[in-house]
């Protein structure tokens, strides 16, 4: 997939028009189902005219340097921020052990994700870490606006709003890494925009960035384009491909969040209705069920992920019931074709936030969710204990790539190490009173394991069918590595000189697209 640029000049318009707000073409956001967001926060752009970006707004200490839609929401935020806490056990308990010997102190983080109360205790907790971050939205509606104005009164560098325009979008993610006095050497990234902003507008920046960590599969894919061409400038961590993040976020959160989206926007009964979805990847799974449990009958077109674009065109879209509910749980617009609806012919009426019918001349009309961006992060909320586990591979990947000596890690994509991953599902078990069983070290000897972990191969998975989806990656070109970095009786460290965290010992997502059809 090829990156588009809003504008290649660099030049952003001061206030974008109605029109901007809800432009014609593809929104560039490259949004992933394995990230989140709120619908409650939502503020129609009706509500208040003025751009954040024509407002001078300053935070109770005089720093200006954020725009958001409105400071004073500030302690309504502090308290989602509170309550996304208690659901998020492994990310506290990984800032509370290692805050001490900050592993992460010098650290300049620039982050490209979704904006809500989960990402603010990433953020917060990267900062206790040593981090300084500077952040943007990876999704035009995703952002919390009430937890951005936390953000920016507890002094960080946020640039968000919800309802952005396509302008406002490449405007935030310029003025996150375009500041005087300040330069990036870290990269979090959640589909690869970010990223590709620096390489296309400022590629000398690389010579200081230790490292990129994507979480979505569409930033993994375009990460592989990179490896693949020789043009990828740094070592990438690909923590979507991590066993606890496929098995838990993708499957778990979506299997939750498309129930909860199509809910509040449509308020619709799901029993007896006939269900199409394209794809059958993890998000598509947990989809399916959910959608089954609830008395839907369910039909599944394809018997893998699909990942691109364009898979519902026009021609299926003529064809639709009167009445259909049209919705994406991919990472963009472009999966639904909906540039196509675009046209004269077709009337488009907004009904409620987030809901619009698309009108034919004969009368017939679709139910369309969220301009066809991915239904759960636009129009509802996911679990915030399952975010807890991406939240902390994030933030392990990027201890582990600024920590890394150097050679550790070439200009290729690597998996997050097995001994990492193995600790964040470690560090969720106190929730549910679990304990594990030390191999005994007959045990071990047996199965030719240290008793301190890894437990599991690098390239093993939970997915069926990830094992040869890998091997075919690296039969193309596009490498897959996770060096063993942790063995013979290695405690898991926080930092390359092998301080100790604790001993670890414990033991991909797709998009998919969903057509709920009426009876």
């Amino acid at each position: 997939m090829q990156i588009q640029f809003a504008d290649q000049k660099q030049e952003f318009s001061k206030r974008p028009s109605k029109i901007g707000r809800r432009s014609l073409s593809r929104s560039i956001s490259q949004s992933s189902t394995d990230s989140y967001s709120s619908a409650a926060s939502y503020t129609d752009s009706s509500d208040d005219e003025t751009s954040p970006r024509d407002k001078q707004q300053k935070n109770s200490k005089g720093n200006g340097d954020f725009c958001i839609k409105n400071i004073k929401q500030a302690d309504f935020g502090r308290r989602e921020i509170e309550i996304a806490e208690q659901e998020m056990p492994a990310l506290m308990a990984l800032r509370k052990r290692a805050q001490g010997e900050k592993p992460l102190a010098g650290a300049k983080v620039v982050g490209c994700t979704h904006i809500t109360a989960q990402t603010a205790v990433l953020m917060e907790t990267l900062s206790a870490l040593g981090a300084q971050c500077r952040w943007a939205a990876c999704n035009i509606y995703s952002t919390q606006n009430e937890v951005a104005a936390a953000l920016a009164e507890g002094g960080f560098s946020v640039f968000a709003w919800k309802g952005e325009s396509e302008d406002d979008f490449w405007w935030c993610i310029d003025r996150c890494v375009n500041v005087e006095g300040w330069q990036p050497n870290m990269i979090l990234d959640d589909g690869g925009d970010l990223t590709h902003w620096i390489y296309k507008k400022y590629p000398n920046m690389f010579k200081k960035i230790k490292g990129i960590v994507e979480e979505s599969v569409t930033g993994v894919h375009r990460l592989y384009q990179l490896s693949k061409a020789g043009k990828l400038c740094v070592p990438a961590m690909n923590v979507n491909d991590s066993v606890t993040k496929q098995k838990f976020d993708n499957l778990y959160c979506c299997r939750e969040s498309i129930l909860d989206g199509l809910k509040r926007t449509t308020d619709v009964m799901f029993g007896g209705k006939q269900v199409v979805v394209c794809g059958y990847g993890e998000v598509g799974k947990g989809c399916c069920a959910a959608l089954k449990a609830m008395g839907s009958i369910v039909y599944v077109t394809e018997i893998d992920p699909i990942c691109n674009k364009n898979v519902v065109v026009r021609e299926y879209l003529d064809r639709m019931k009167n009445g259909c509910i049209v919705c994406n749980m991919g990472h963009s617009n472009t999966e639904i074709d909906v540039a196509s609806l675009r046209t004269p012919e077709l009337t488009w009426e907004r009904v409620r936030s987030q809901v619009d019918h698309v009108i034919w001349p004969d009368g017939k009309r679709i139910v369309l969710l969220a301009e066809g961006r991915l239904l759960n992060l636009s129009c509802s909320t996911v679990p915030t204990f399952v975010l807890s586990i991406t939240a902390t591979t994030q933030a392990l990947a990027l201890i582990e790539l600024y920590n890394a000596p150097e050679g550790r890690y070439k200009q290729d994509v690597y998996l997050l190490p097995k001994k990492m991953d193995e600790y964040v599902a470690s560090l969720h078990l106190p929730t549910f009173d679990a304990h594990l069983t030390e191999l005994s070290d007959e045990q071990a000897k047996y199965l030719g394991l240290n008793k301190n972990g890894p437990f599991k191969p690098n390239y093993y998975s939970l997915i069926e069918g990830e094992e040869e989806e890998e091997e075919n990656r690296r039969k193309d070109g596009r490498t897959v590595n996770a060096p063993a970095l942790y063995s013979g009786g290695e405690e898991l460290s926080l930092r390359g000189e092998g301080r100790e965290l604790t001993n670890g010992r414990a033991g991909g997502g797709r998009h998919q697209h969903h057509i709920l059809d009426p009876l």
